[in-house]
């Protein structure tokens, strides 16, 4: 069988303040202004995913207790910033994509 269809996403379980796990797919990552930064989406395979909404969830990398987590931008500033960029890169990935018909056998 063709390869072509085969994809496994980058999956990240993420805790929410009141201890709550989800499933999240990882759909874009970029440094920004020194700082690490990822775009995640719910996965369709998380318990939970027809039942919330499916918004884009921006994240920063922080050090903890001497290692590196995902953690909320808290600062409205940087959220901005940040969800703008990520915004236009998705939308400039989705504008250059020419989904074209054509499929290779």
């Amino acid at each position: 069988m063709s390869e072509m269809n085969e994809y496994t996403p980058d999956l990240f379980e993420l805790v929410d303040d009141e201890g709550n796990k989800r499933n999240f797919e990882l759909i874009d990552a970029a440094e920004i202004d020194g700082e690490e930064y990822f775009a995640l989406v719910p996965s369709a395979e998380d318990e939970n995913f027809l039942d919330e909404d499916n918004d884009i969830v921006f994240l920063k990398t922080i050090e903890e207790d001497g290692e590196e987590i995902l953690a909320s931008i808290d600062d409205d500033d940087e959220f901005e910033r940040v969800s703008k960029f990520f915004l236009e890169r998705i939308a400039d990935m989705l504008a250059d994509d020419d989904f074209d018909d054509d499929v290779e056998d």
